[in-house]
């Protein structure tokens, strides 16, 4: 049964009560602490549905052990792409099937290096994983362990002998939820199925692969006008020798006899609140839906094998730092015939020394002499193009801006280029020998004070 609490800011405890005739599945489950807000109802329902799916196992631990991934690959968690994928590198030579033959031992590590690398590799993986841990990225574990971001899919059927979780929180919260409507449809799409007799994905369905990150540098002008670059991936690609499949040529996989081929098997346990179906991988074939009985020396079953790649690629005129590139197709091979996934260029504009960019338009000093300020000059100005002319009027004064139309950076993917702006500044003389200083006093008192207006406002000023 359940006790609740009402208080005024919809905070409510729902405490699932012992019950001392059922021997050791009467242990009291935790408390489970649900702050409903309309704001918050899916956290809470998630909640809920996490102690349910632990009390219906039987305990609470993790029915699945598996080695945290930073552990296999020998990296801290705030180990760098480049430090893990160095650390990779090494343990993939190490326990290669190739280099281990008959070794068991070293194809599971080899499997398990691969899987965490496929983790880690990938920035938005890693960032589930590092939240989530394995249910973050891995829907069966999620599953086979009470839920997760990968969804509760396991509920299927509270009816029957089971347990109607309409009735339980209409009765918790006075009526109902006002219009939810029916749970089922409510949990489906909280946790991507599995109420109401929802059917999983079949495994052996072709599966688009993971898409992968590089990154390229480039100079400032090669980001301006475009260049041709090469960028060398490791990535997966389809085992050559057995087609995808797994299987050593001239063997075909058998279709798993207890879950036939679905990769998933139904489990019932009664517990005090009833009886609770739920779905889990299948141990026989680990979730595959397929046993493989003579796997690929050169795969390791696997279908796919990593290989290094060097790639051109096409930088367009006008990309700016930190834009990223998609090659469709690019990326790590699919799984039963899918498509590759895509790779994802980051592109690095190096830093110039005379030029700097905002948008499409470039900016950038030109230094001139007091005599060129006062007098005017023709000045050759700098561009990404190529020096072009400009003349300067006389009585030009320092930090005065001009622009160059047409002399920016060409619009990424469309027409027309922006502007250059040069800002003006009057360099002051250094190291001037005794003659220069005495014919630059004569010039100034020569002067005096009439032509300097800035200058006279500025210290008449109180």
């Amino acid at each position: 049964m359940f006790y609740f609490y009402r208080k005024t800011t919809l905070s409510v405890s729902l405490t699932l009560a012992s019950s001392p005739d059922r021997g050791a599945i009467g242990r009291p489950v935790r408390l489970v602490q649900i702050c409903l807000r309309l704001s918050v109802l899916e956290a809470a329902v998630r909640c809920y549905i996490g102690e349910v799916a632990a009390y219906t196992r039987g305990d609470w631990i993790m029915a699945q052990e598996k080695r945290d991934y930073y552990e296999v690959l020998g990296v801290s968690k705030t180990a760098t792409d480049a430090e893990i994928k160095k650390a990779y590198r090494k343990l993939a030579m190490k326990y290669h099937p190739d280099y281990n033959p008959g070794d068991k031992d070293a194809e599971e590590k080899f499997k398990e290096i691969n899987e965490a690398n496929e983790v880690l590799s990938d920035p938005k993986k890693r960032q589930l994983y590092d939240q989530y841990g394995f249910a973050g990225v891995d829907p069966n574990y999620a599953a086979q362990n009470g839920g997760g971001p990968g969804g509760f899919g396991g509920f299927s059927g509270f009816g029957g002998d089971g347990v109607d979780l309409g009735d339980i929180f209409g009765d918790i919260f006075g009526g109902g939820f006002g219009g939810f409507g029916d749970l089922g449809d409510i949990f489906g799409s909280f946790f991507g199925g599995g109420f109401g007799g929802q059917q999983r994905r079949n495994p052996n369905a072709p599966q688009r692969g993971e898409s992968i990150r590089a990154s390229v540098s480039v100079t400032f002008k090669e980001a301006a006008f475009g260049c041709e670059k090469d960028v060398t991936v490791e990535r997966s690609e389809q085992c050559a020798t057995c087609k995808g499949s797994g299987c050593q040529p001239g063997t075909t996989p058998e279709i798993c006899p207890d879950c036939r081929g679905s990769g998933q098997v139904q489990v019932q346990q009664r517990t005090p609140m009833g009886v609770f179906a739920t779905s889990r991988p299948c141990q026989k074939c680990h979730g595959t839906g397929r046993i493989i009985h003579q796997p690929c020396t050169d795969c390791g079953g696997q279908g796919r094998v990593r290989k290094r790649k060097t790639i051109k690629v096409n930088i367009p005129a006008g990309i700016d730092h930190g834009q990223t590139i998609s090659l469709r197709g690019q990326g790590n091979a699919g799984k039963n015939g899918g498509s590759a996934g895509d790779l994802l260029i980051t592109v690095m504009v190096q830093p110039d020394e005379t030029f700097r960019r905002e948008g499409v338009d470039v900016f950038c000093d030109a230094p001139i002499t007091f005599a060129q300020a006062v007098l005017g000059a023709t000045l050759e100005i700098p561009t990404i193009d190529g020096k072009v002319k400009y003349d300067l009027p006389e009585g030009t004064q320092t930090g005065t801006v001009f622009r160059l139309r047409g002399k920016g950076i060409p619009v990424l993917n469309g027409r027309g280029r922006g502007d250059q702006y040069v800002t003006v500044n009057v360099e002051t003389p250094r190291n001037l020998t005794k003659e220069q200083k005495e014919a630059l006093r004569s010039f100034s008192d020569m002067l005096g004070e009439s032509n300097y207006e800035k200058r006279k406002s500025f210290f008449k000023k109180k």
